[in-house]
């Protein structure tokens, strides 16, 4: 990363925008909530959004595939992230859906939803406006790559699928499932993140991949504090 291109970033923000991207299931939300937390920075969920206009399509009966009745639904919806110390409650139009988000049908049609080009651009504005004055850490999918391409930090979060899959089993996101349909799901998933024509899933070329797939979490949470540590104290 240049000297001018650290230069105008600390011209244009006196604290850091710390960007986490990678797969479903990696851990970021866990990842990103602790750094936060450790740095005194404030934990915004971009991905939470994704799934409150998904939820809201679900009611309306909208399509998933359909962009042009999702960009309208979006245009007469309100999302909102308040950060608090125990995590963020997400507001869709005024109501805590923060629950409800987190419930499977949710999550996936939000990996339905986020593909649509022009969809993401509208919620790739929001997001910037978010976190345009840094002291922030968030998370997704392109925060590091199209969000904020010129994040201070940018970790890339990963783990192979069989890991992740692991892991929300025994988080419960299995529960009406075997093990082996999660891990299914999760590939199926990053499929389409990866391969979507707007903004997909991959690592940006300054960003720090961190793989998770032989570490417990104390070990993880460990790494990602060095790694934030050593490129914040190399930007003084």
């Amino acid at each position: 990363m240049g000297a001018t291109a650290a230069g105008q970033r600390t011209a244009a923000r006196a604290r850091p925008v710390i960007a986490i991207d990678g797969p479903a299931g990696a851990g970021k939300s866990t990842l990103a909530a602790h750094l936060a937390r450790h740095f005194g920075l404030l934990n915004l969920e971009t991905g939470a959004m994704y799934r409150a206009l998904a939820l809201k399509a679900i009611g309306a009966g909208i399509g998933f595939d359909d962009e042009a009745g999702l960009l309208a639904l979006a245009a007469e919806t309100q999302i909102a992230l308040r950060p608090e110390a125990e995590g963020n409650v997400v507001l869709l139009d005024g109501a805590d859906v923060s629950g409800r988000v987190r419930e499977a049908d949710v999550t996936e049609a939000a990996s339905r939803v986020s593909v649509h080009p022009r969809l993401r651009a509208w919620m790739v504005e929001r997001q910037r406006q978010m976190g345009a004055a840094g002291g922030v850490v968030m998370e997704g999918r392109d925060i590091g790559t199209v969000v904020f391409p010129d994040a201070e930090v940018k970790i890339f979060l990963d783990a192979a699928p069989e890991v992740r899959g692991g892991r929300r089993y025994r988080q419960g996101a299995g529960a009406v499932e075997t093990e082996a349909a999660v891990i299914a799901e999760l590939k199926a998933r990053d499929a389409r993140d990866r391969s979507r024509a707007e903004s997909p899933l991959r690592a940006a070329e300054d960003a720090v991949v961190l793989d998770s797939t032989g570490m417990t979490l104390k070990e993880v949470l460990a790494a990602a504090e060095r790694i934030v540590q050593e490129h914040l104290a190399g930007a003084v």
